[in-house]
């Protein structure tokens, strides 16, 4: 039937030309954005999940900081402890010369000079082993917790060590002198026991920067992993889009032709009445 009020193939073409430029449309944010899936609109669970990974991924960073941070203080206090071993290998050395009894009064005297220094010298260690604020190994030093999953619940802690002279580990006197042979009888084996507490406790410096290492290794291969499941999820095939947007756009120019040839069918019905 021939009519000037309604015009069906110009109502279907134009709803096939809505749809291809909604396609359209879609193909190129996709392209734009790089995702398939940028709200949660385009799919809810998807999008819900790639969220919640996200979250993670965010978590994960803070903690990476935290275990870098923790890390830091724990090198620093074991690169002191190591200096502080040196010097008591040193001072050891100085007290069994003083030790000899067949020294004279000089030269016990000039090891005196060389050893109380070499003594100060591990109060100033201890006082500057400090990173961000922290120090590990002073008198009174607390133990350092690091962040060890994404919400908080499980952490790493380092304990401190008290490497401060006449401390629980370096057990030799801040006023420790060799100038008799007693005195310096008594450094040597104040010296032997704070070598064997100090190996003991740079051990343990040692395995918790080890596992602090480890830990932050292992976190950042579990983000890595992370990253791309989201973008496993939610990225865009930009080669399959790039295809079917060329589709589209002769789609929409086939449309258009359509969509003209359709409306300009009405006009037809002059033939009738010439």
């Amino acid at each position: 039937m021939a009519t000037i009020n309604t015009n069906p193939g110009a109502m279907i073409a134009l709803q096939n030309l809505n749809q291809t430029n909604k396609d359209l449309q879609q193909v190129q944010q996709r392209i734009n954005t790089g995702l398939a899936i940028s709200s949660a609109k385009d799919n809810g669970g998807v999008f819900a999940i790639a969220q919640s990974m996200r979250a993670d991924v965010a978590g994960y960073k803070a903690v990476n900081q935290s275990l870098d941070l923790a890390q830091s203080t724990t090198d620093v206090a074991l690169a002191a402890g190591e200096a502080i071993s040196d010097l008591l290998v040193e001072m050891k050395e100085k007290a069994l010369a003083s030790a000899d009894t067949s020294l004279d009064t000089a030269s016990r005297n000039a090891l005196n000079e060389d050893f109380t220094a070499l003594r100060d010298q591990i109060g100033t260690i201890v006082a500057n082993a400090e990173f961000n604020g922290t120090n590990l190994i002073q008198n009174g030093a607390t133990d350092i917790t690091a962040l060890a999953n994404a919400d908080g619940s499980n952490t790493i802690t380092i304990g401190a060590e008290d490497l401060s002279l006449t401390g629980t580990t370096i057990t030799l006197s801040a006023a420790s002198v060799i100038n008799t042979t007693t005195t310096a009888n008594a450094a040597v084996s104040a010296i032997e026991t704070s070598l064997d507490n100090l190996n003991s406790a740079l051990a343990r410096l040692g395995t918790g920067s080890k596992s602090l290492e480890i830990h932050s290794t292992f976190v950042n291969k579990l983000s890595d992993a992370l990253e791309r499941g989201i973008g496993n999820l939610v990225d865009a095939d930009l080669a399959k889009e790039s295809a079917r947007l060329q589709s589209l756009q002769v789609k929409q120019q086939l449309g258009t032709q359509a969509l003209s040839i359709a409306n300009s069918a009405p006009s037809s019905i002059l033939s009738y009445f010439r």
